[in-house]
């Protein structure tokens, strides 16, 4: 598995990945109006010019990809995206594990946030240090958790 920093030309193929990603989610949470769902290529774009996007591919095509961005000592993870064809392999966890590598240097955490039904997703930032620090309800039936590990 190689992570790579994406380019501009494969902003459209994260975006159809993300859609495809992310239809889970929605099935979770019974809203096909996430924020992941709806977004555009326009707003991806804008994305890419202020957060590093990074992808993994196999066979010529992207099957996996991450977002981030430094603010205040802090890596703030977005949307590790895994297609669903290509999950339970262990690529989130060794995406995870690289990226907190590349940056282990210039930051003192790292933080991320799912959704308290992803169970996956709680599994695999647990099993990898994270720890919660704060629940946000969204609504009734979504809340978001909040999750931090400290740079060690």
């Amino acid at each position: 598995m190689k992570l790579e920093h994406a380019n501009e030309q494969d902003l459209e193929s994260i975006l159809l990945l993300q859609k495809k990603a992310f239809l889970g989610q929605a099935l979770i949470y019974n809203d096909f109006n996430l924020p992941p769902l709806t977004q555009t290529i326009d707003d991806l774009k804008n994305e890419f010019r202020q957060k590093a996007i990074f992808k993994v591919e196999q066979g010529g095509r992207i099957v996996a990809s991450i977002r981030c961005c430094i603010k205040d000592n802090v890596l703030y993870l977005e949307k590790l995206i895994v297609d669903p064809d290509f999950q339970n392999r262990g690529i989130g966890t060794k995406i995870m594990t690289e990226i907190e590598k590349r940056y282990a240097s210039s930051v003192n955490r790292f933080a991320l946030f799912t959704g308290h039904k992803s169970g996956k997703n709680l599994h695999i930032y647990n099993k990898l240090g994270y720890k919660k620090i704060r629940r946000e309800t969204i609504r009734d039936d979504l809340k978001l958790i909040y999750m931090e590990k400290a740079n060690d």
